[in-house]
């Protein structure tokens, strides 16, 4: 299902001008038969982006012009944004290569990280997949009471990676954890749980579906969370794709037994938004002309009405529907903006208590 806190936002963005592409170059039909697309996923293999990318690349082949084929390229580093940067950098408008963001790529953006060679406004939105995210941990603690009083060890990408999420959400519940800066991909942060060097993780919704639920079932993992959906008003609510984990927001009431508040609530809030809610994105780049644009836009409505893509997407990317048109530009607005308050403690944060300096961690 889509999120439908955005609703309302994207019926005021239906305007051609909001929606328009770069001027028409040609009036030529597009036809991209022969061709070879490639997709660039700023992550290595194995995790959540890089799933998301290959469950929906055959889908992209049966419905662009000519049936090309898509190929997944995987620029790992800088916490995603050295793909995103020679995206920016070296991509040609003529459709023929399409870049994958994530929250990860969103928040160094958003935190004016000086490794961002990029700006998300230069560029044609094809589709927005919101995305959930949970957190689990061993046998051996439990629950969530479990790891009150525990020194924890949890595998990150990086302080300015989506795992500043799990960061914000851990420091809010009070729990001790010591986060090993470093990974390259959360799939690495999982084999870490598997190999007992961490006792708490996080996977998307595509990577804990495909990953982690085989652990849970053989005992292995126990969850303790989801971060959550948002809904038509948007608070925050069980997220559709596990219904029968907690939310966050639960998690944090039934520690506490009190609603959360203050800077840190405001700031894990704001980012929750960007990573989770307009979680995954798909760009062409800057000047792409108008028809290949609406080509891209009108394989992707496509998609969504597959019924083969309903039927299967659930296993693979929890129960989200791609944001497509105005909606899909409501989510690139709200997740690729943020409060100048959120931003100042969150860097004030990372400075003061991780000794994170932005571009070196």
């Amino acid at each position: 299902m889509t999120r439908p806190v955005f609703r309302a936002a994207a019926a005021a963005l239906l305007s051609g001008a909001l929606l328009g592409a770069a001027p028409l170059a040609s009036a030529q039909p597009v036809d991209f038969a022969g061709k070879t697309i490639e997709w660039i996923i700023p992550f290595g293999v194995g995790g959540g982006s890089d799933v998301w990318a290959r469950f929906n690349a055959p889908f992209f082949t049966k419905y662009l012009p000519g049936n090309p084929v898509i190929v997944v390229r995987n620029i790992g580093g800088g916490g995603s944004t050295t793909g995103t940067n020679q995206f920016a950098e070296r991509a040609r408008p003529d459709g023929l290569t399409i870049l994958g963001t994530s929250g990860s790529t969103q928040f160094p953006y958003l935190l004016g990280d000086p490794r961002v060679k990029y700006e998300y406004k230069d560029w044609e939105i094809v589709l927005a997949t919101p995305t959930g995210g949970v957190v689990y941990t061993s046998p051996e603690f439990g629950s969530l009471k479990g790891l009150q009083g525990k020194k924890l060890k949890y595998a990150s990408q990086g302080a300015t990676s989506l795992d500043l999420v799990p960061m914000l959400a851990f420091k809010l519940l009070g729990y001790d954890v010591q986060h090993v800066f470093g990974f390259r991909t959360r799939g690495e942060g999982r084999l870490a749980f598997e190999r007992g060097e961490v006792q708490v993780d996080y996977q998307t919704s595509s990577a804990y579906n495909r990953n982690v639920t085989p652990l849970v079932q053989s005992g292995k993992a126990v969850p303790l969370f989801s971060f959550g959906a948002l809904d038509k008003d948007g608070n925050i609510v069980r997220d559709p794709s596990f219904p029968n984990i907690p939310s966050f927001l639960e998690a944090y009431r039934s520690l506490h037994g009190k609603e959360p508040s203050g800077d840190l609530w405001e700031a894990y809030k704001a980012f929750f938004v960007a990573g989770f809610a307009a979680q995954k994105m798909v760009f062409l780049p800057k000047g792409t002309p108008a028809p290949i644009v609406a080509a891209w836009r009108d394989a992707a409505a496509k998609i969504v009405a597959d019924p083969e893509f309903q039927s299967t997407k659930g296993a693979t990317m929890g129960e989200d529907n791609h944001a497509v048109g105005a909606e899909a530009l409501a989510l690139f607005r709200v997740g690729t903006t943020i409060a100048p308050s959120a931003k100042t403690f969150v860097v004030d944060m990372l400075t003061k208590e991780y000794n994170v300096k932005l571009g070196t961690d």
